[in-house]
This record gives structure tokens, C-alpha cells and sequence, in this order.
């Protein structure tokens, strides 16, 4: 048991740090003390928040009787998702202990982090009311810059405040506007505070999550939807957004441990939630192909 121990105080870190550092979407994640348990497990609940207008002041009956509408809005986890790996010990050994610590972080590299980001892209893409540019291929640097003055106008006459935007855009077009080197490009990129750029793989607007059980859907992951599109760029909001862990299990059990073969065991769980609040759509900008 203490072996057990040890090996998951060392690999279960390792892991976390292999998704923060590839995933692009953590920064997203928010605080959980915002929300609190609903009505039953699978949901959450959160302060949504409305208050009247000024009205005119009288002098002699003084303020109009302002309200103040407070309502918990409930909204239940959408993604739960795992896998188990084994390793067996003689192929650990004979890598001299190191095919265990890389199939796990093959695992959170090439599995865990690109499926968290599609999956929270096409959730938020699929979120009604949200804004969106004109469907079209951005083909340079220049229509990705008009696109991006185009959807910095419309968030700021809706009056998402620019501190906490983020831009996410496909490599190409982000390290394209970059090579431009002008004024007008330095200044809109300089409006974000952090700008990400995005595989295409990981960016379209709709996936299909594989089950892992189903004939053809044997090895998992995700896939492009039929009716998905490839996104050019996103602008996000941070405080619009829900992304929630609730749970995150990463268990080892040593081979000594297992009853079915002689081999080393990684399980990993993630169960949690991508949501936007819903009077905040508008922190949602979204461009996509035709």
C-alpha cells in the first residue's frame, strides 16, 4: 500500500502539469465558490443578478423605488469521460521504469487536453444568442484583422468590458496577423491580455464525443461532427463563462494490486461542466467557415 502511495504522490502531479501546460483552454477554468450544489448531483446553481434603472428624482417625494431581481439559475455538468490504461511491469522494467510515467502522459498530451479543448469550444459555439461574424475563410492576415476590429466593435457596443477577453484563432491566422508587424495589428493585439493559438483539430464548432464501447468507436476521443465547421477565432470572455472540475480522479493501482493481469494500472475521470452564464452571451464572439 505505501508503494501505491508513493507512485501517486509522484505520477498523479506529473499528470496535472502535463494537461496545464498543454491544454489551451485552462485558462478558463473559474472558481467554483460562484456556484453551489443544485437540486441533485448532476446540477449547479448560480446568482444571476438584475437591477432597475435611474428614475427621476422629485424633490419633495425624493428616489423612484428601485428592485433588485436575484434568482439562482441551475445548469447540470455536461462531460464525464475516462479511460484505464495497463502497463505491463516487464515492459516497465525493461524501459527502465519510464513506459508507465509516458503512457500516462501520452495520455493528457495527446487525449485529455485536445478533447477538453474541443469540447469546450463547440460547447460554446453551440451556445445560443452568442455573437458571430459572417461564415467565410479568413484567406490573410489583413481579413483577420478586418474580422477582428469587425467583432471588437460589436462586443464593446454591447458593452463587454475588454479587461478579461481572450483570443483564441487558428495558428495561421494568429502568427500571420503577428508577421504583419504594423500599427493596426500591434494595437489589436495589444487589446487582449492573453491570445492563444488554437490546432484546427481542437477548433470547430461542433465534435462528436466517441463512447469507446460502440463498433467504430473502439478507440475514443472525439471526432468533427457531421454539421461541424472549423472556427477561425474566438473571443472570450472569461467572466462569461462556467468551466468547472467537479470531480478529476487520476488512480493508480500497482500490478501487485491488480487480480486480472501483471501490470500497472493509470485511471483517469474528469466530470464537469462548460457553460456560459446567461446574461452574458455576449461575451461570446465567435467566427467560422462557410
Amino acid at each position: 500500500m505505501s508503494n501505491n502511495i508513493v507512485l501517486a504522490k509522484n505520477f498523479v502531479p506529473l499528470l496535472d502539469e502535463v494537461y496545464q501546460r498543454e491544454s489551451v483552454t485552462s485558462d478558463l477554468t473559474g472558481d467554483p465558490a460562484m456556484a453551489r450544489a443544485g437540486a441533485n448531483a448532476r446540477e449547479i446553481v448560480y446568482p444571476q443578478i438584475a437591477v432597475t434603472g435611474l428614475g427621476d428624482y422629485d424633490r419633495n417625494s425624493g428616489y423612484t423605488q428601485g428592485t433588485v431581481d436575484l434568482k439562482w439559475v441551475s445548469t447540470e455538468y455536461n462531460y464525464d469521460r475516462g479511460a484505464k490504461l495497463s502497463v505491463d511491469v516487464m515492459d516497465n522494467q525493461e524501459t527502465y521504469n519510464i513506459a508507465f510515467g509516458m503512457a500516462g502522459a501520452e495520455l493528457m498530451r495527446t487525449k485529455v487536453a485536445p478533447e477538453a479543448d474541443a469540447f469546450t469550444f463547440a460547447t460554446l459555439a453551440g451556445i445560443d444568442g452568442i455573437s458571430k461574424g459572417e461564415a467565410k475563410t479568413l484567406a490573410d492576415a489583413e481579413a483577420f484583422l478586418n474580422e477582428l476590429l469587425e467583432a471588437k466593435n460589436k462586443m464593446d457596443n454591447d458593452e463587454v468590458p475588454e479587461e478579461g477577453r481572450i483570443l483564441y484563432a487558428t495558428s495561421n491566422l494568429l502568427n500571420a496577423l503577428m508577421m504583419m508587424d504594423t500599427y493596426k495589428s500591434k494595437e489589436i493585439l495589444a487589446r487582449f491580455a492573453i491570445k492563444k493559438p488554437v490546432p484546427q483539430g481542437r477548433f470547430y464548432t461542433a465534435i462528436d464525443l466517441l463512447d469507446g464501447r460502440t463498433v467504430g468507436e473502439e478507440a475514443g476521443h472525439y471526432k468533427k461532427a457531421e454539421a461541424g465547421k472549423d472556427i477561425n477565432f474566438m473571443i472570450i470572455h472569461k467572466p462569461a463563462i462556467i468551466k468547472h472540475d467537479k470531480h478529476v480522479a487520476s488512480n493508480i493501482i500497482p500490478a501487485s494490486a491488480n487480480p486480472d493481469a501483471d501490470a500497472d494500472i493509470v485511471k483517469y475521470r474528469k466530470y464537469g461542466l462548460v457553460d456560459v452564464y446567461k446574461n452574458k452571451v455576449a461575451g461570446i464572439y465567435l467566427s467560422h467557415k462557410a
